[in-house]
């Protein structure tokens, strides 16, 4: 990329790079130095980048990781503290904002770190006291958080996922634990089987388990009412959000703002309260048709888990160029929730949508209850069409993504879209 930076630029491409130029580098682009300095690059790394761009060593930066939960932990973090008077910006799968105004459209979780120093770069021009951004496991393995010093970071959970990149659950595990190394402030989901708690200077969060932060009591019964004891302190979750999981998000996020702010409680209550979600994560498009991102074993299974009584169609499938491994799980996990199951295709990239299906179905004992359907939107189309009465639509993988990626092209998709295009033809 190429940064605009008074007379001249910065870049991370040595193939971008011209006299007087700055050539930012890191451990993704050292072996091309040479090149960058023949075309008369300046080279600089990311601490004299960031003295370029004067960005402010007091932004206190909160990082999120995890399999499942980092864009609403993330944003509900942002939220709350915005709501607190403090001045803040976020940066993570929904893109990039500041002080509540979108900078930049949904992008990769974690960018790489000269667009990142950009957004830090546009954060102390606005005089922000915090930077929350999600960071995903490809960043850390590929350093793209080089150079930056955080103030506090979350561990949401692991689960399986991106074995296709990581070739095994323990590399995956590595890369994850390998963020909690350094001195800041971290919080770690007590009840997360798979975290192994060797992690120092930390706070643990949890319901199941014995933690620093602990649910005394909840329901989730129209939304999240519950009780947080810490210490000698308690206060309360009061949100229209649904389910397990997002208690979980909104005990990690409060957690966070509670230990680093020590705000007055009632004004912590009520910035929670606020919290309305994110768009796209259990979203209800129409009555009883939701749509949410959840696109792994676990996500699947907490999202149905929380609907576990109703009677659900389920539309779903999975991204080509992953993990393959996961694919049967998830359609072992909606067999038993669901009364109708439509699998079809999400983001099929290089593969065939239809081999990718053949892979989801060998998870079904009984193929009675499912039907195939690779067009996306024909399968939307048919779950509204079988749904009644008394029936949950749930529409799983997309959340509010606005494309559909298919060899090498992204085609204007949106599940959300469909859902309205179609109750707004039923109405002719």
């Amino acid at each position: 990329m190429i940064l605009k930076f008074k007379n001249t630029f910065i870049t991370d491409n040595s193939l971008e790079c011209q006299k007087d130029c700055f050539f930012l580098c890191n451990d993704q682009n050292k072996q091309f130095v040479d090149q960058a300095k023949e075309k008369g690059a300046k080279i600089i790394d990311v601490a004299e980048c960031k003295k370029l761009l004067n960005i402010d060593e007091n932004i206190q930066i909160i990082g999120i990781t995890g399999t499942n939960g980092k864009t609403t932990t993330a944003a509900a973090i942002y939220s709350i503290l915005l709501d607190l008077g403090y001045k803040c910006a976020l940066c993570g799968t929904r893109g990039a904002f500041i002080n509540d105004k979108q900078i930049n459209e949904k992008s990769l979780t974690t960018e790489p770190i000269l667009k990142t120093l950009e957004y830090l770069s546009k954060a102390s021009e606005e005089k922000c006291d915090f930077f929350v951004m999600e960071v995903s496991s490809h960043a850390l393995v590929q350093n793209r958080i080089e150079g930056l010093k955080f103030k506090a970071k979350i561990f949401t959970n692991i689960t399986i996922d991106h074995l296709d990149f990581h070739q095994n659950f323990d590399n995956y595990r590595l890369a994850k634990e390998s963020f909690f190394t350094d001195e800041s402030i971290k919080f770690i989901n007590k009840d997360a089987k798979a975290i192994r708690f060797n992690i120092k200077n930390s706070f643990t969060y949890g319901i199941e388990n014995p933690s620093y932060y602990h649910i005394k009591a909840y329901s989730l019964n129209e939304g999240i009412s519950a009780i947080v004891m810490a210490k000698n302190q308690s206060f309360h979750i009061n949100s229209s959000l649904l389910g397990l999981f997002n208690l979980y998000n909104l005990l990690a996020a409060s957690a966070l703002v509670n230990e680093l702010l020590k705000p007055d409680l009632k004004k912590l209550e009520a910035a929670i309260s606020n919290f309305g979600g994110v768009c796209g994560r259990v979203e209800e498009i129409a009555k009883n048709v939701i749509i949410d991102f959840a696109h792994t074993p676990d996500g699947i299974e907490k999202i149905l888990d929380t609907f576990k009584d109703k009677k659900l169609i389920v539309v779903f499938g999975a991204g080509g160029n992953r993990d393959k491994s996961k694919r049967p799980l998830m359609g072992k996990i909606v067999e038993h929730y669901a009364k109708t199951a439509i699998i079809t295709s999400d983001n099929p990239r290089d593969e065939e949508p239809d081999a990718i299906i053949e892979e989801i179905l060998k998870g079904f004992d009984n193929k009675s209850k499912v039907l195939t359907i690779t067009d996306r939107k024909e399968a939307i189309y048919k779950a509204l069409k079988l749904k009644e009465q008394d029936d949950l639509v749930l529409i799983l993988g997309k959340g509010d993504e606005n494309y559909q990626e298919i060899k090498g092209r992204k085609y204007p998709f949106n599940d959300k879209i469909i859902i309205q295009e179609f109750y707004k033809n039923q109405g002719k």
